[in-house]
């Protein structure tokens, strides 16, 4: 055992021990030191020497060994026995080498590829910034255009966000202004470097963590965004970003972004550009906006919709205080100032078009537009935002509808009427074609609230179809009756016509009030309101017009009484079409719409109007026996369609009194569903033709219903409507079929003859005749009787006179010689409008 102890410091490990110097003193003893050498032999005294400083030098050894067998004892023990052998220390050593190395080599492999990358994500950034180019502020307005089409999305229709923009020179914009968009948007605008990393950072964490897209972008990256990109919330639209606002940072001054950018913000109100919107919001140029007014401009810039003085007041002046404040924080306004601010007045809402056509067409971009809102797009996207909206609109449909209007309507008629025209596939709910008058800023009268006379007779109809009550149940159409729920208020059908036990089918084509007044008061007012807002779509309360906030058809009480069957409550034209519609598909209501397409200004397809298949809102086999009651009606009423087409329809009349303010022509085929109203802007003043004679459903609104029909359809398959009833009884208050009145016997007739004494008198004789039938109670037979079911008919109307063959009958021509009046215009005398006479 050696003598030291081995927790003792230890001499430095083999290999590096430093060997004694031959010349070194031998040892005089001391424990624990080397062995005493031996004494040189005679003869061999250096060798035995050697061999004893070798001995001595193996006794140091055997020592050392000793240690390092006490060392290999020790590691013996640690190894778990003894003696193992070397060689496998030596392996394992190699081992975790090798293990030690590859680890190495594996982060040296990792480095290279991680540098590599980085070298091509380096080489790729400066290729895409070098290859990136900056649109010219020029091209901005064409960007920002909003561009609407006919539905073979080639056609346009309309361009909105080319009027009200006049762009200025960043001198001629007050300075307040100018800071109250920065302390609104980048305060550090000057400084920074045109993009802002930790918006784009919180903008990309949102993104994969599913939370709201927003941006926090400067001013610079509001400017790209808004000039040059798309608005949508993707990596690669931000990457575009990035790129764009360095470039642009780089190659302009903040001066020149920071002018392109007040040019091109849209404010609200059609206002383009911080000059138009300081005209706009305060009737100045914005060389004189004071730092108030800058404000608002200010707070227009998030969100015009939103923060418009006018419809968010509240809204608009808190974020209107912070901006000041904001303002004081930057020390570009003073404490004193900040409390002596008083928010400004602002002009109300003008009649800014937004680039809306002015004709017709221009009620069709109202409709869109609303469509689009509700879909969920800003007015900043809708009219600043460079969308490209294709229609449901048809151009042939749509220009058959104007002509058909003004062809009409053309002098020498009254100029004050007011017509309307609402066209709808009932196979898709598009709506095909959409007249709501000639100005397109002005009135839309295809939403007027008006009253639709006998129009909505088909929906009192379904309703006691749906009851049990077949179209061949018989009820009393006898003229001026009275009803318990209309005391005092005899009800009277027009003409005074009558029919004492008519079917529905003949109560419907002959529009009998008195009729459909008692069944719906059999069937129950609000039933047949049911079936109305099932087949229309419309809501239980109005949301906007005259009535907004009233009970949909009902009196202004909120109670429907059974007038609702004559047509006494309000409705749109827009209305009409899309419950005839509904009828047209077999009573599946297809929601009518005017969007079928919306996309950005790269093509990016952003809404896409899906097939609508529609709710079966009204039974089958109930359309079917309504469709089949309706089909005579237009040969009535003398607007049957060309070669006989097949078509659904119902007339309509309202008034006051002997007048009428409302006449109405409603009608359908598989393939289309058309509603026509003719009014004028006052429901208290009578609607009269330009013979002074009153308009009825079947006059001037069935001539244009008529036309426009002929037109659409032309060239188009024939389609069939149903011919067959399906519901058979009456489980209501019908009445008998009516029998033959018997006549009673004339009296004998008694011939005195001369007295002669020749001749002998003859007796009084008596004869009797066969009893004549008057099925209709007119007092003609039938047999001498031209309309034998139609009490108001009994002889052959005479035929109309056409003196001059222009095609209009001379009461109703006002030169009944001359061919060229009133033509059509080509001085060839081409016959002009065809009416008939008044019928409802």
């Amino acid at each position: 055992m050696p003598s030291h102890d081995e927790t003792s410091p230890v001499a430095p490990r083999a290999g590096s021990v430093r060997r004694p110097s031959p010349t070194r003193t031998r040892s005089t003893g001391g424990g624990g030191g080397r062995p005493p050498v031996p004494p040189r032999r005679p003869g061999g005294g250096t060798g035995a020497a050697r061999g004893g400083t070798s001995a001595s030098r193996g006794g140091t050894s055997a020592s050392r060994g000793g240690t390092s067998a006490s060392r290999g004892g020790t590691t013996a023990a640690r190894s778990g026995g003894p003696g193992r052998p070397p060689a496998k220390k030596a392996t394992k050593g190699k081992a975790a080498g090798n293990k030690k190395q590859r680890r190495r080599r594996r982060l040296k492999i990792a480095g290279g590829v991680m540098g590599g990358l980085l070298a091509l994500l380096c080489v790729f950034v400066g290729v895409v910034y070098a290859s990136t180019e900056v649109p010219s502020p020029d091209s901005v307005s064409t960007k920002q255009t909003t561009v609407l089409y006919y539905g073979d999305g080639v056609t346009e229709m309309a361009r909105l966000g080319d009027e009200n923009r006049t762009n200025v020179p960043l001198g001629e914009i007050s300075e307040p202004a100018q800071r109250a968009v920065l302390a609104a948007e980048n305060r550090s605008f000057y400084s920074d470097p045109g993009i802002s990393f930790t918006g784009i950072v919180r903008a990309a964490w949102n993104n994969l963590t599913g939370g709201s897209t927003q941006g926090g972008s400067t001013i610079t990256q509001q400017y790209v965004k808004n000039a040059f990109l798309t608005s949508e919330q993707t990596f690669s639209r931000k990457f575009q970003e990035l790129f764009l606002a360095i470039k642009l940072d780089n190659n302009f001054s903040k001066e020149q972004i920071l002018e392109n950018y007040l040019n091109t913000i849209y404010y609200g109100r059609g206002a383009y550009g911080i000059e138009a919107a300081a005209n706009t919001y305060f009737g100045i140029p914005a060389a004189q906006l004071t730092a108030e007014q800058g404000a608002v401009m200010a707070v227009l810039v998030r969100s015009p919709s939103s923060y418009d003085p006018e419809t968010n007041p509240e809204g608009a002046q808190d974020r209107w205080g912070l901006v000041l404040d904001a303002m004081v924080e930057e020390g570009w306004l003073t404490d004193a100032e900040r409390a002596a601010a008083v928010y400004p007045a602002v002009l109300p809402k003008g009649g800014s078009t937004l680039g809306m056509p002015e004709g017709p067409e221009g009620h069709i971009v109202t409709q869109v537009k609303q469509e689009l809102e509700a879909r969920g797009y800003d007015e900043q996207q809708i009219n600043a935002g460079g969308l490209r909206v294709t229609t449901t609109i048809s151009k042939p449909a749509q220009d058959a509808a104007v002509a058909a209007v003004r062809e009409v309507t053309a002098p020498p008629e009254p100029q004050e009427l007011r017509e309307a025209l609402v066209a709808i596939d009932p196979r898709t709910g598009g709506v095909v074609a959409y007249y709501g008058g000639e100005n397109g800023v002005g009135t839309d009268y295809a939403q007027a609230q008006r009253q639709p006379g006998s129009s909505v007779k088909p929906y009192v109809l379904a309703t006691a179809l749906d009851q049990g009550i077949g179209i061949q149940a018989r009820r009393d159409g006898s003229d001026d009756q009275t009803f318990p729920d209309r005391p005092g208020q005899p009800v009277t059908n027009s003409g005074g016509v009558g029919c004492a036990a008519c079917t529905l089918t003949e109560a419907i084509t002959r529009s009998l009030n008195t009729t459909f007044y008692s069944l719906a008061y059999e069937v129950g007012p609000e039933n047949v309101r049911d079936t109305i807002l099932a087949a229309t779509g419309l809501p239980d309360t109005w949301q906007d017009g005259n009535l907004a906030g009233d009970r949909v058809l009902a009196a202004p009480g909120g109670a429907t009484g059974s007038s609702i069957g004559i047509g006494e409550y309000e409705m749109r034209p827009i209305d009409q079409a899309q419950g005839f519609a509904t009828l047209a598909a077999g009573g599946i209501r297809r929601d009518a719409h005017f969007v079928a397409k919306v996309t950005d200004s790269e093509g990016t397809v952003l809404f896409e109007q899906a097939a609508l298949p529609g709710e079966q809102v009204l039974p089958a086999d109930t359309v079917n026996d309504v469709t089949v009651a309706l089909k005579e009606v237009a040969s009535y009423s003398r607007r049957a369609l060309d070669g006989g087409r097949e078509v659904a329809s119902k007339t309509g009349t309202q008034g006051q009194g002997e007048n009428n303010s409302d006449a109405w022509m409603v009608g359908y085929t598989p393939s289309i569903a058309t509603a026509v109203w003719m009014g004028n802007d006052s429901p208290s003043d009578p609607i009269v033709d330009s013979r002074g004679r009153i308009i009825y459903g079947a006059n001037l609104p069935g001539a244009i219903w008529q036309q426009f029909m002929d037109a659409v359809l032309a060239d188009t398959p024939e389609e069939d409507l149903p011919d067959k009833a399906l519901i058979r009884g009456d489980s209501g208050q019908g009445v008998p079929e009516p029998t033959p009145t018997p006549t009673p016997e004339p009296a004998p007739v008694t011939t005195q003859a001369p007295v002669t004494t020749a001749a002998p008198v003859p007796t009084p004789s008596t004869s009797s005749a066969p009893k004549p039938v008057d099925t209709d109670g007119d007092g003609v037979p039938d047999d001498r009787d031209f309309a034998p079911n139609d009490p108001s008919i009994s002889t052959r109307p005479a035929a109309p006179v056409d003196s001059d063959g222009d095609g209009v009958t001379d009461d109703r021509d006002p030169a009944p010689n001359d061919p060229t009046i009133p033509g059509r215009g080509n001085g060839q005398g081409e016959p002009g409008p065809i009416l008939p006479p008044p019928r409802n």
